[in-house]
C-alpha cells in the first residue's frame, strides 16, 4: 500500500527546500499553535506506568467533555489515527463506504484490513454497506454534513448489524456534544486531542461508541493504551472549560485573519475551520515551492494540485512572515 501523503513531516521540508535560517512556520497541519498550557508537575507521571484508576479518570473526563454520560461508551487511545487503525480490525471483512474526499488514512487502513472499499461524494444508502465513514467538519473543506442525516443512517445501519463511523477530529472547535452523545447504536465517534489543545506529540485520541465497541477495542489495545502523561495531561485539559472558551475565540479571529490575509494575495479561500483554511489558486504548485523556500510550510494535495492548505500562524513574527511571503 502507498503511503499517504500528510503534512507535519518538518524533515521532509528540509530536504526538499533546505534549512531555513529563521527556522520553520509549519502551516501544513491544523493543529492549535497556542497550546493548552501543560504544568511542569505533569511531567513527573513520566516514572510510573498508567494505572486503572488513571485511565478511568481520563475517560470519565472525556465523556463529561464530549456529552456522554455513561463512561463505559468511551474507550482512549494513543491518538486518533491509531483509532483508525485499529476500528477496521475489529470486523469480519464487509463493504465499507467512505464519503470522499476526506482524510486520506480511512480507505487505505480499511482496504488493508481486508475490507471492500468504495467512495462516495454523498451519504450511502445503508442498503449499500455495512460500514460508512465521513468527517465532520471534513479534512480538507471543513464541510458538515447534517446532523439529523447521520442520526438517521447510524439508526438504519444498527437495525441490519453495521456502523456509521464519524471522525470529529476537528469538532473541539464549536462547544457541545459529540454527534454520538444521543445516538447510543450505530454510530462510532473518533476523537482528537491534540488538533484543539494544540499537543501532537502527546499521541491522545478518544473513540464514543457503545460500550461494547468500547471494551472491544480497550481490549485490543491493551493494559496500557496511552502514557501517564497523555492520561494526566488529558483529563486535565478536558476539564478546563474557560481554557477552552476563551482558546474557540481567539481561533475564531486568527480563522477570519487569515481568510482577509489570503484573500488579499489573491487566493480564494474555500473553506475550513478555524485551525485551517483551503485556497483555491492557479499556481498552487509555485506557490508552495516559493513559500518553502521562505521557510513557509503548506499542505499540498497531489491528487488535486490546485489547492492549498493553510494553518494558524502563531507569533506575530510568523504571521509577519507569511504576509510578506504572500506579496508577488
Amino acid at each position: 500500500m502507498i503511503g499517504v501523503y500528510h503534512g507535519g513531516d518538518l524533515a521532509a521540508a528540509t530536504r526538499e527546500f533546505g534549512d531555513p535560517a529563521d527556522g520553520w512556520v509549519d502551516l501544513s497541519t491544523g493543529i492549535n499553535p497556542c497550546p493548552w498550557p501543560v504544568p511542569a508537575a505533569a511531567l513527573d507521571s513520566l516514572n510510573r506506568l498508567p494505572d486503572s484508576g488513571q485511565i478511568a479518570t481520563l475517560c470519565q473526563a472525556a465523556a463529561a467533555a464530549y456529552g456522554i454520560g455513561d463512561a463505559t461508551r468511551v474507550a482512549c487511545g494513543p491518538g486518533s489515527q491509531a483509532l483508525i487503525q485499529w476500528l477496521p480490525r475489529l470486523r469480519a471483512p464487509c463493504r465499507v463506504a467512505v464519503v470522499a474526499p476526506t482524510y486520506g488514512e480511512h480507505a487505505p487502513t480499511w482496504q488493508a484490513a481486508g475490507h471492500e472499499v468504495f467512495e462516495t461524494a454523498d451519504l450511502p444508502d445503508a442498503s449499500d454497506c455495512d460500514v460508512a465513514v465521513l468527517t465532520r467538519p471534513n479534512n480538507p473543506d471543513g464541510s458538515m454534513v447534517d446532523a439529523g442525516d447521520m442520526a438517521a443512517l447510524a439508526l438504519a445501519m444498527a437495525r441490519k448489524g453495521g456502523t456509521l463511523v464519524v471522525d470529529e477530529a476537528f469538532a473541539d472547535l464549536e462547544r457541545g456534544p459529540s454527534v454520538a452523545a444521543s445516538v447510543p447504536a450505530g454510530m462510532i465517534a473518533l476523537r482528537s486531542f491534540g488538533k484543539f489543545y494544540g499537543l501532537p506529540g502527546l499521541r491522545l485520541g478518544f473513540v464514543v461508541s457503545d460500550p461494547v465497541t468500547a471494551a472491544a477495542l480497550a481490549a485490543a489495545l491493551g493494559p496500557w493504551p496511552v502514557s501517564s502523561l497523555a492520561a494526566d495531561i488529558g483529563a486535565e485539559a478536558l476539564a478546563d472549560t474557560g481554557w477552552q472558551a476563551a482558546t474557540r475565540d481567539k481561533l475564531r479571529r486568527s480563522a477570519a485573519r487569515l481568510d482577509g490575509l489570503l484573500a488579499g494575495a489573491g487566493l480564494e479561500v474555500l473553506g475550513g475551520t478555524d485551525l485551517f483554511r483551503l485556497a483555491a489558486l492557479d499556481d498552487a504548485a509555485s506557490t508552495h515551492q516559493r513559500l518553502g523556500r521562505a521557510g513557509l510550510y503548506t499542505r499540498r494535495f497531489p491528487e488535486n494540485p490546485g489547492l492549498l492548505r493553510f494553518g494558524l500562524p502563531g507569533s506575530q513574527t510568523d504571521w509577519d512572515r507569511l504576509e510578506k511571503a504572500l506579496k508577488p
